[in-house]
């Protein structure tokens, strides 16, 4: 990753999600592989985001506070799709094309509102050097949700039922 701030590090991942995304419609990929990866970034990410960013932006008057809280509620909605895509058993059929749009549907959703209220928000308002320190707290926290395998389905179910 070329950059520590913030921004820039949850733009890079969300970009991972929309590739992530084209491979699990693709018939000439392995879907399965694709899901855990993608299983394991939106949970890292969520989570790291909720952990580290989401509370610091709060403290910025100019940051609409009604916006962090509902990226957190989309983030919910998220891991709720996910967990119905991963019970799907057969990566080819019919119902994992639907539970694969229904979870495109809500982290497109997501991502294009984050980018275009938070992370602006976050450019405009939020010094440089508390981005750069937001990006490395960020990552920390991202790393640790990996390496505790965040994306596997037990850990998702726990999420959805909060």
């Amino acid at each position: 990753m070329a950059s520590d701030d913030v921004v820039e590090l949850i733009l890079e991942d969300h970009r991972s999600m929309e590739d992530l995304f084209r491979r699990m419609r693709s018939v000439d990929e392995d879907r399965a592989k694709a899901l855990r990866e993608f299983s394991a970034l939106l949970v890292a990410h969520a989570e790291a985001e909720e952990s580290e960013v989401y509370p610091a932006l709060k403290r910025y008057k100019d940051i609409d506070n009604d916006e962090v809280e509902h990226g957190s509620e989309e983030h919910d909605e998220g891991h709720e799709a996910l967990l119905h895509l991963m019970e799907v058993e057969d990566t080819g059929g019919e119902e994992w094309d639907e539970k694969l749009e229904e979870l495109s549907e809500a982290v497109a959703h997501h991502l294009d509102e984050e980018e275009r209220t938070l992370l602006n928000d976050a450019r405009e308002n939020v010094a440089d050097e508390r981005r750069t320190e937001l990006g490395r707290a960020f990552l920390k926290a991202r790393a640790d949700q990996l390496a505790s395998d965040c994306g596997d389905i037990e850990n998702v179910r726990r999420l959805v039922r909060g």
